[in-house]
């Protein structure tokens, strides 16, 4: 029987260094969902205001699905798309404060409205209000802001096993977004 972790945040919030030591030290299957949606040709255009690729959510959630389905080992799937495909037995959202998350933007080079429009999501915890809107109280959430990559694995290991729990609404950065505004 398979087990599929979904890891999922804003972009920059570690998603992908995370998940590749993750992967590494449990021994399973890591897909990148962004790698997934281009592969398969699930990408329908660029958004010519944004910047970014629109993508295909049926047509990923499909492939995600049939990918857990003719599995049976644990498989982690990654992006900040994720939390938006059914089949994941836990979710993870990862957060990071605000102010850390700009520098992270800004040394990707993003410009200032897609750095605006990524901090505006993360303090409005968006990724976590569209996997909570799934999956319900079945997610986790966690502020990596002060811990080490290391740090983190260990407590998704934790998430994993079941030895830890990160409830859903304990991480609040709107206080920041007030203060932006």
């Amino acid at each position: 029987m398979s087990e599929a972790i979904f890891i999922t945040g804003t972009p920059c919030t570690g998603k992908t260094t995370v998940s590749e030591m993750l992967s590494s030290k449990l021994g399973c299957k890591l897909i990148k969902i962004n790698d997934l949606a281009i592969e398969n040709d699930f990408v329908l255009g660029i958004d010519d205001e944004k910047g970014y690729k629109v993508i295909d959510i049926p047509k990923l959630n499909e492939k995600v699905s049939e990918i857990i389905s003719r599995s049976d080992e644990l498989l982690i799937f990654e992006g900040h798309l994720a939390h938006l495909c059914d089949g994941a037995d836990k979710v993870i959202v990862l957060r990071v404060r605000p102010e850390i998350l700009r520098s992270r933007l800004e040394g990707r080079d993003y410009s200032e409205s897609k750095i605006h429009e990524n901090l505006e999501a993360e303090a409005m915890g968006v990724c976590t209000a569209e996997a909570y809107d799934i999956y319900g109280e079945e997610i986790s959430e966690i502020d990596v802001s002060d811990l080490t990559v290391d740090g983190i694995v260990d407590e998704l290991s934790g998430i994993i096993s079941g030895e830890k729990t990160y409830p859903v609404g304990e991480v609040d950065f709107m206080d920041w977004l007030i203060s932006n505004l």
